[in-house]
């Protein structure tokens, strides 16, 4: 709240500074004297419920009551008529210290010094600090302001109950202890301004108690000062307590001195009531309408109270006078009733014209505030969005970009364009709201001017940088096209030579293989076409470097900073040049290769026709001499011996053949080393005529050892000569056929020597091709043909040896012949037995002499 009384405590403060300094050193030892404690304790506690009971309350022990803070800020709050910070309302220790330093910091605030008094004394519920506490308030804000005759304090006090006592008999107030011992003073003080309440003449020296008693009863009923002390404890008291006495008197005076305090209160209040100093803000203005509440709720009720009282004072001292045929009373000039009225009206009209201007103020700081508020909110908005738009416009990246990021950002400037236009409502607002606070004298309208000229030049930069920028894209963009048309050119001509220079590199690189010299001069009629092409090659490449050159020359002469490479192609111009010097190094290369391998096939050739030469006369002998062969083991006469030694002697003629057989391999040695694979002049390859000489020599050798084997036959069997022959005819007839009709020859043979059936051919066929193979030699038929027809063993000795096999029994059993023969000839015995009949047979039981009957017939056995 605002102290509207801060200048009549300002004037009274200077006077009474020597007294407030000279009571903070007070001698708080003296409160030890129980008489002037129990004096001090009676007198504080009713000099504080004096105050609290406007605020509905009262203490009961000044010690106790205080403790929690909580009352000692109301008191301070009813006495100064100003607001406390808001109080704890905790009930621990901290709570209650936080609360009494509240109030004492409120106190030292006022300039009084507070000696060796702290918080925590005061919360313990020390007594001699409590007092000293409350007696320091008393000084502050009950004697402190007391003025008289340009003495302040106690000192005025003093003097202005001199003044009042003074034409009273034996009244000699020169202090504020003795001099009021015997209660005359106090009758004396009331008399003066109240002579319709007390018969002083009646007083008598003698009867001090009746005195005292006198003066507090009527003080009680009818000032409204309540009793705070004891008429017993002055009279038995040496000394009264000077403290004790003074805060009692001090209230006669406040209760005196109410016209004069009425319209000090007045005079004070119209100029803060008339101060239309303007706020800043509405908060500001809404603390003005607070005070003025607070002025109008607290301050002013008890002030028409004591107008009231006054009044009604007055008039019942006028009225008790008439009555008793006294003079009127008459105030001093300027404290008469009509004076106070005045004062009073002025009071209320400044009053009423402070709340119409608070109320006005109210209004017109709200409008400006909401136009504040909307001021630079709307201006925040637009700081935010132009944050780093100039920036963004003044940057080049263009220079770094793409066409197509070029045109990506010319649309995006295009957006930022609408954006921009889209803005220029809320700079125009801006600038109107920025108007009209001025012209409502906003009190922060040169900040507001200041942002808003900010904000206006800004604009106009934002404005021109735009249209630079836009400048700046289009002719980046006009100046990109024309580099990409010519890397859409470049490209288009670069990959196609760009391909030519790769397939000729293949070419020329390639590890080519030749097997003549038709191709290997194809090869360089080839090359040599290759190389007429390169003057045409070498001048398309150097018109597309041209095209490059052009780009660069655009790029630097607009200072455009190409960003990466040609878009259409990753061949750059670098590649191509190196590819053109390699392929360029490669041509002399390929030409000493082609002349070289063109020498090789030269020399390959020559080889090719001495090998071709040996190896059809070597192809032609062995030919000849295979037919030769077939002939001579076919179409042989005379005795196997003779046969044997012709052979021999052919045979040694044909291994005579064999230095021209070396010779070819020497050739062929010669033609594997030059990795020769094939050969146009001749049909034969070495792997054929090894297997023609081999199989040559092998027919011979065959020959020959079939012969010996022959003579081994005949010597070992008995054959004669003429069934050798028959047996050669025979062979020779089915040995002619070779192939799927094979078998029904031979088996023709067979039926043509006296065989006949399907089974005995397949048993003919295990024993001459026991592998399966489908061929027979000469030397196995012979070997089958031979014991076919020698002589077998006869009936007893086939009777003999089953008969060993039967241990000596006219029969045997077919677990026997499982077991003592092999499987194939064992079925086939017990196949050919007929079952035994005679005396001793058993079941199962075999008759051995009907497989002799069966094999050689009856007339045999």
């Amino acid at each position: 709240m605002v102290d509207y009384h801060a200048a009549h405590h300002q004037c009274s403060a200077g006077g009474a500074q020597t007294y407030m300094e000279q009571e903070n050193d007070w001698d708080r030892d003296l409160l030890l004297d129980p008489a002037w404690e129990k004096q001090q304790r009676k007198t504080f506690t009713a000099w504080c419920n004096s105050h609290l009971r406007k605020a509905g309350t009262q203490i009961e022990n000044i010690e106790q009551d205080f403790r929690d803070g909580l009352k000692l800020m109301l008191l301070l709050e009813v006495i100064s008529g100003e607001r406390l910070p808001k109080p704890e309302r905790g009930k621990m220790r901290v709570h209650k210290i936080n609360n009494v330093n509240k109030a004492l910091d409120f106190i030292a605030s006022k300039g009084v010094k507070l000696v060796s008094i702290g918080a925590e004394e005061i919360v313990d519920g020390n007594a001699k600090m409590t007092l000293g506490m409350i007696w320091t308030i008393i000084l502050r804000f009950a004697i402190q302001d007391i003025s008289v005759e340009e003495t302040s304090a106690k000192e005025g006090l003093l003097l202005w109950c001199q003044r009042k006592t003074a034409p009273y008999k034996n009244v000699n107030v020169q202090n504020f202890h003795i001099s009021w011992k015997d209660g005359l003073a106090f009758n004396a003080l009331i008399h003066r301004h109240r002579p319709d309440l007390i018969d002083y003449d009646s007083l008598r020296k003698d009867d001090p108690v009746t005195n005292l008693n006198n003066a507090f009863e009527v003080a009680e009923k009818h000032l409204d000062i309540p009793k705070m002390l004891d008429a017993e404890d002055i009279v038995g008291t040496l000394r009264p307590d000077e403290k004790a006495i003074m805060t009692y008197v001090s209230c006669f005076y406040h209760a005196f001195s109410g016209a004069q305090k009425l319209l000090e209160w007045i005079r004070r209040t119209i100029p803060w009531l008339e101060n239309r100093t303007q706020e800043k803000t509405v908060n500001d203005m809404q603390a003005k309408q607070e005070d003025f509440r607070d002025y109008r709720c607290v301050h002013k009720p008890p002030k028409v109270q004591e107008k009231c009282q006054l009044e009604i004072s007055f008039n019942t001292l006028q009225t008790k006078l008439r009555l008793s045929n006294r003079p009127a009373f008459m105030p001093s000039e300027g404290r008469m009733m009509s004076d106070i009225n005045g004062a009073w009206h002025t009071l209320e009209g400044a009053e009423k014209g402070y709340e119409e201007w608070i109320l006005s103020e109210i209004r017109r700081l709200e409008r400006l505030e909401h136009l504040a508020e909307k001021f630079h909110q709307k201006a925040a908005i637009h700081e935010s969005w132009t944050d780093g738009k100039e920036a963004m416009l003044t940057q080049k990246d263009y220079a770094t970009s793409t066409l197509s990021e070029v045109k990506a950002l010319l649309r995006k400037h295009e957006a930022f364009e609408s954006d921009l236009a889209a803005h220029q409502d809320r700079v125009e607002q801006i600038a109107a709201i920025a108007q009209e606070l001025n012209e409502l004298d906003y009190y922060d309208s040169a900040s507001v001017n200041a942002r808003c000229q900010k904000i206006c030049d800004q604009w106009d930069v934002l404005g021109a940088l735009t249209l630079s920028r836009k400048e700046s894209l289009e002719r980046t963009e006009k100046q990109l096209e024309s580099i990409d048309e010519l890397y859409l050119e470049y490209a288009k001509r670069a990959a196609p030579f760009n391909n030519w220079m790769e397939g000729a590199m293949e070419d020329l690189q390639d590890m080519f293989i030749v097997h003549n010299i038709e191709e290997i001069q194809g090869l360089i009629t080839a090359h040599e076409q290759f190389k007429s092409t390169l003057p045409e090659a070498n001048k398309e490449r150097e018109a597309i470097q041209s095209i490059q050159a052009e780009v660069q020359k655009i790029a630097q002469s607009n200072g455009i900073k190409l960003s990466g490479a040609n878009p259409y192609t990753s061949i750059t111009p670098e590649s191509i040049d190196n590819k053109w010097e390699k392929a360029m190094a490669m041509v002399p290369l390929r030409d000493s290769a082609l002349q070289d391998e063109l020498n090789k096939q030269n020399s390959n050739d020559t080889l090719r026709a001495k090998f071709a030469t040996q190896a059809n006369a070597v192809g032609a002998y062995i030919q000849e001499k295979m037919e030769e062969i077939g002939r001579i083991s076919i179409e042989m006469n005379g005795t196997l011996e003779d046969q044997l030694t012709h052979l021999k002697e052919y045979q040694q003629s044909i291994m005579s053949y064999m230095p021209e057989i070396n010779k070819l391999e020497g050739f062929h040695q010669h033609i594997q080393e030059a990795l020769i694979f094939d050969n146009q002049y001749t049909s034969y390859t070495m792997e054929h005529l090894r297997v023609g000489w081999e199989q040559l020599l092998t027919t011979i050798a065959r020959t020959i050892n079939e012969v010996e084997n022959q003579i081994l036959t005949r010597d070992a069997k008995g054959i004669s000569q003429e069934q050798l022959y028959e047996y050669r005819a025979s062979f020779n007839h089915f040995d002619k056929v070779r192939g799927p009709n094979w078998a029904d020859e031979f088996k023709a043979c067979l039926i043509s020597l006296g065989y006949d059936g399907d089974g005995e051919f397949a048993r003919i066929m295990g024993i001459v091709d026991p592998n399966g193979t489908g061929a027979v030699t000469f030397q196995a038929f012979i070997d089958f043909m031979s014991t076919e027809t020698t002589d077998t063993d006869t009936a007893d000795q086939v009777i003999a040896s089953f008969k060993i096999l039967a241990a000596d029994k006219n029969y045997i059993t077919a677990d026997e012949l499982r077991r003592e023969l092999p499987p194939d000839q064992a079925e086939y015995c017990i196949a050919r037995m007929a079952p035994y009949t005679g005396p001793d047979a058993i079941p199962g039981a075999l008759d051995y002499m009907s497989f002799s009957t069966a094999l050689y017939g009856e007339s045999d056995l």
